[in-house]
């Protein structure tokens, strides 16, 4: 039996640098930042137009990647901009290094 990966994704959706932050769990983070972007999330993520991609995390496990999730969502929103800002201060866009393939 041949080795099975498993890839699951936490991530910040933002409307601009300390804007309106949107957090979120997917096995696709390309086919979900799609649908931020497109509008196509109802609700919160809509609303506030939290389409840009400023933080992800991969995990191996579903069910770490939903406790990670809940976890950053209890969060102070100072937190999670500190989060962001250790791999991302300038709020830049991630999507686009998703379409090239380079969210490992």
């Amino acid at each position: 039996m041949g080795k099975v990966d498993h890839h699951y994704w936490v991530y910040i959706v933002a409307s601009g640098p300390c804007g309106w932050l949107y957090v979120g769990m997917t096995n696709d983070l390309v086919r979900r930042i799609g649908e931020h972007r497109h509008g196509q999330i109802d609700g919160y993520s809509r609303e506030r137009g939290t389409d840009r991609l400023v933080w992800y995390e991969h995990h191996r496990y579903v069910d770490q990647a939903i406790l990670r999730e809940k976890r950053i969502k209890r969060w102070l929103r100072s937190w999670k901009f500190a989060l962001v800002e250790e791999t991302n201060p300038h709020w830049t866009d991630l999507y686009p290094a998703l379409l090239t393939g380079d969210h490992s």
